[in-house]
This record gives C-alpha cells, sequence and structure tokens, in this order.
C-alpha cells in the first residue's frame, strides 16, 4: 500500500505562511483518528529509520537533530511535552513529486520550508504555475471580452494556447480597439448593476470604478487587507 501510495500522490503546496501549514497534535489524532493516527506513526517509524541509514556517516549529534528536524511527527516547541503530526512533512514523505504554484513560490519551498527534504530528493520538488485558467474565467465567464479576442486574433486558439494572447500587444495604441475593450467593460459593468439592483435594491453609477473580490478571506492573504480598505473608503465617504 505504501508503494502504491508513493506512486500515485503528489503535493501541491500552496502557502508558506506558519499558520497554512498544519500541525495536529498527536494526542487529538490519536483520540479522533486512532487507526490514522496508528498509521502515520508507522510511516514516521519507516522514514526515521532511512534517515538514520542515509545519514549513518554524520557524527552521532549531527544526524540525530537532522532526523529531528525531518521526523513527521515533532515535539510543539511553544507547549511542553506535546508531540505534532507535521501534515506538510506528511505529505511530502507520502508524495512523488512536490510543487510549488509559481515559480518564485517553488523556489521558497525549495530552499526554505522544505529545504532538508529537497537536498535529501531534489528530483521529487517541481513547479507548476497557477494561473487564470482561459476556458473557465474567460472564455466562459467573459463572452463578450472573449469574443472580441477571438475577433481580434482572428480564432479562438488562445484559449487553449494562451501564448497567442501576446499578439494582443500590437493593439495596445489602437483606439478603436480601446473603444471596443472599454465597450464589452462597460456592458459587464451595466450586468452585475442590474444584479445589485435586483438583489439590493441600489443603484450603482456604470461610471464608476467596481473594486470586485470574488474569493473566499484568507486571514493571512491580501483579500483580507483589501476588505478593510474598502471598509476604510466606506466609513471616509460617510
Amino acid at each position: 500500500a505504501w508503494s502504491i501510495t508513493t506512486k500515485c500522490v503528489n503535493y501541491t503546496n500552496h502557502t508558506v505562511m506558519p499558520e497554512a501549514l498544519e500541525k495536529w497534535p498527536v494526542r487529538v489524532l490519536a483520540k479522533m483518528l486512532p487507526r490514522h493516527m496508528e498509521i502515520i506513526e508507522i510511516i514516521n517509524a519507516g522514514w526515521t529509520k532511512f534517515l538514520e541509514d542515509k545519514y549513518s556517516s554524520m557524527k552521532a549529534a549531527e544526524r540525530d537533530a537532522l532526523v529531528d528536524r525531518m521526523s513527521i511527527i515533532q515535539e510543539n516547541p511553544w507547549v511542553k511535552d506535546e508531540m505534532q503530526v507535521n501534515m506538510a512533512y506528511l505529505a511530502v514523505v507520502s508524495s512523488s513529486a512536490v510543487n510549488g504554484v509559481a515559480y518564485i513560490h517553488s523556489e521558497i519551498v525549495k530552499a526554505d520550508i522544505f529545504n532538508d527534504f529537497y537536498k535529501l530528493f531534489p528530483e521529487k520538488f517541481q513547479n507548476k504555475t497557477n494561473g487564470v485558467t482561459p476556458r473557465r474565467w474567460l472564455a466562459f465567464c467573459n463572452p463578450g471580452l472573449s469574443k472580441l479576442i477571438t475577433d481580434t486574433l482572428g480564432s479562438d486558439n488562445w484559449i487553449t494556447d494562451t501564448y497567442e494572447l501576446s499578439k494582443l500587444a500590437k493593439y495596445a495604441d489602437d483606439k478603436a480597439f480601446h473603444q471596443k475593450w472599454r465597450a464589452v467593460k462597460q456592458e459587464n459593468k451595466a450586468k452585475l448593476a442590474a444584479v445589485v439592483k435586483d438583489i439590493f435594491g441600489d443603484d450603482v453609477p456604470l461610471n464608476a470604478l467596481f473594486d470586485i473580490q470574488i474569493k473566499r478571506i484568507h486571514e493571512y492573504k491580501r483579500q483580507y487587507m483589501n476588505v478593510l480598505s474598502v471598509i476604510w473608503r466606506y466609513k471616509q465617504l460617510k
């Protein structure tokens, strides 16, 4: 089962923020999910034995410190005598590949949070750059803009080959293209204003700048700061 798991499972790390890299108390897991905790202990026993054999030529003190550092189960530095399961380490050990979601992020993953693991398994660490999915968030959700891009480029190949969008650069100073682009944006704003009117009964001026956030709120990310700035501007207007 372990051989199959380590060949089939990959791990995408989405953030390097400590509060998002979960560490669960062993006592909680043992109480709520005893069989899961038992399996994690078996995995960690095999993992630490592998590390001890791998680094057997190191000085004992250095080897022990490294094994402790890379162990899936670690002591909580803030709570005396409490052991934790480092879920990110469990994911790294269990996966055939590990990646960040942007080049700079993937480099931080290798150089910082999983550096010991990267040194041991450099081939396991990759990069997969996330971004807008053209099929969903442009072609499907914004048909007006999608049509303008397709009409301008002469085909809809850009939906599956985003490098095609670079051909729009030559229209950067094209006033006719600017006018069509603004018309699409204005039409979309009118559609949203109609929804706002229908749901809340408020009239939204179409010549205003719309600051829109469609995402769950993460306290440690920029959306949270954006919400605070919206509240601040609202209070200033009042």
